[in-house]
């Protein structure tokens, strides 16, 4: 696999949380990095996934009325809770 350097300056705690952890789980302070990242991009990736899916719907009208989702999130605390709005 082909592999490219990348250089970030990062404050010392950060760096030095990065060390820590890197010592704890008996990894390298690369290893740790790229775990990071790789699940932050994964994170980033779905949510612009479910942005898309959600604005989709908003264009298709799939859409639920305000005052339906308050009332039925405000008849949660109460002895008889609204069906969930669809």
């Amino acid at each position: 696999m082909e592999t490219k350097v990348l250089t970030a300056h990062v404050p010392l705690q950060l760096a030095e949380k990065v060390d820590e952890l890197a010592s704890r789980l008996d990894r390298s302070r690369g290893w740790i990095v790229k775990q990071a990242l790789s699940a932050w991009i994964e994170q980033e990736e779905e949510r612009r996934r479910l942005t898309l899916e959600a604005l989709a719907d908003i264009d298709s009208a799939r859409v639920i009325d305000h005052q339906d989702m308050r009332a039925w999130a405000e008849s949660l605390d109460t002895d008889n809770p609204l069906p969930a709005p669809r």
